[in-house]
């Protein structure tokens, strides 16, 4: 099934609508579907270079749009929304120990969920869920999804087609590495 939706996803790509399909798709991602928006911008920007970074720039307020729902649906409607989709995603068993030390680790969560293939909508469905201040849970979206999409959009601008390979296997390991180096930088910092 998740190959089909890929599938059909990647095929949007070059309908005659497909920023406002990618508007959509950024969206629902954001709190309920399991692609994410890079499947539709990476042949989108291959084929029109020259509007890159509109297409990054529609995928970023489209994400934050949806996020602000994946937070009204963990606010107001977890037990009858928000659950049953991480429960699917299979994060049922992690949620109570990671809503204690969420708030804690707020803006890290999101910036890591927002730039790194971890499942951007699980983390706003707990933001919500775990009462994260609205203000922090914008801002550090914004940071996080234009970053992502901004360097995505760049890097394709500039190197076009032949970076394609390196965007969809290797790109979302170097933002993983990337955190993991912020993160140990700061704890360095802190403790030494």
């Amino acid at each position: 099934m998740i190959q089909r939706l890929y599938d059909w996803t990647l095929s949007l790509a070059h309908h005659p609508h497909a920023l406002w399909v990618l508007a959509f798709i950024a969206f629902i991602e954001s709190s309920v579907f399991p692609i994410p928006p890079d499947i539709l911008m990476i042949p989108m920007i291959i084929a029109r270079p020259n509007r890159a970074f509109l297409i990054a720039g529609v995928a970023l307020v489209a994400s934050v749009l949806g996020g602000l729902l994946g937070y009204a649906i963990g606010a107001l409607a977890f037990e009858a929304i928000g659950q049953p989709i991480l429960t699917a995603l299979g994060k049922t068993d992690a949620m109570s120990e990671f809503a204690t030390r969420f708030n804690d680790l707020g803006f890290w969560a999101v910036l890591t969920a927002g730039v790194t293939p971890f499942p951007y909508k699980v983390i706003t469905i707990m933001s919500g869920w775990t009462a994260m201040p609205l203000a922090t849970f914008i801002a550090t979206s914004i940071l996080a999804r234009g970053l992502r999409f901004f360097i995505v959009a760049g890097l394709l601008w500039y190197f076009g087609a032949p970076i394609r390979a390196f965007i969809e296997k290797r790109l979302g390991l170097m933002f993983t590495l990337a955190i993991a180096l912020l993160v140990g930088g700061f704890f360095l910092v802190k403790f030494l």
